[in-house]
């Protein structure tokens, strides 16, 4: 994992063009207009492509010894879709991680855990994909799956839902795997059910998927809480 937070560290460093320097690199290739262009072009490469929100990567590993927020590890942040690509091809996919772990990536300031005051009063999009010799591609499955979620958290793909959205959660299990999709107000029917099928869409999962408010999640009886909305 720190090998993975570095090279976003590395990823994200901003680097300062001295003005003097530019001067002098026009004036060098003044005579050069085609030699002079290509280096404009290198410039605007290197230019990165802001995300409209701030994001962070948390990873859960369970250690019986510790408190649960202990466990709980901020691993790195980003704000650029270049950002994401160096922090995401840097770490282990979502199905190779140990039984009992989790990825968390929330909008910055939002803390992966129900108490917080934006996760509260909210609930989430719950897709479950069984385990077992039945399904024999599920590690795929759960990895392509993981990353669509992303993408259309980090593209705002809910339009003006997407300030309904608080982050997203992957639970590796031994029978099933989870992807999460949490919101900030389970009331709101409208954001939910947009929310919802927007996600549906975009995955092109063929299996129903519920949400739960998490005071519903909460205080469930057995392992399965009250859904809410079905799509």
């Amino acid at each position: 994992m720190a090998a993975g937070s570095e090279t976003t560290e590395k990823q994200g460093e901003t680097t300062v063009v001295d003005s003097g320097k530019e001067e002098s690199a026009a004036d060098e290739h003044a005579g050069d207009p085609a030699s002079l262009n290509t280096d404009i072009k290198a410039v605007q490469l290197n230019e990165k492509h802001p995300l409209q929100n701030e994001w962070v990567l948390w990873y859960f590993k369970p250690d019986k010894v510790k408190k649960w927020d202990e466990c709980l590890l901020k691993v790195s942040q980003f704000k650029a879709v270049e950002d994401f690509w160096a922090l995401y091809n840097h770490i282990e996919l979502a199905s190779s991680l140990g039984v009992g772990c989790d990825y968390n990536i929330f909008k910055y300031g939002i803390q992966p855990m129900w108490e917080d005051e934006r996760n509260k009063r909210g609930g989430r999009w719950l897709f479950v994909l069984s385990k077992g010799k039945n399904n024999p591609n599920q590690s795929k499955a759960v990895d392509e799956l993981w990353l669509e979620v992303l993408l259309c958290l980090i593209g705002e793909a809910f339009g003006e839902d997407s300030d309904q959205i608080c982050g997203a959660v992957v639970n590796v299990r031994s029978k099933m795997d989870k992807i999460a999709v949490w919101t900030s107000d389970s009331k709101n029917s409208k954001s939910v059910l947009n929310i919802g099928r927007t996600l549906k869409q975009r995955t092109g999962v063929n299996f129903q998927i519920n949400y739960e408010a998490h005071a519903d999640t909460q205080v469930k009886t057995g392992s399965v809480a009250k859904h809410t909305f079905t799509v």
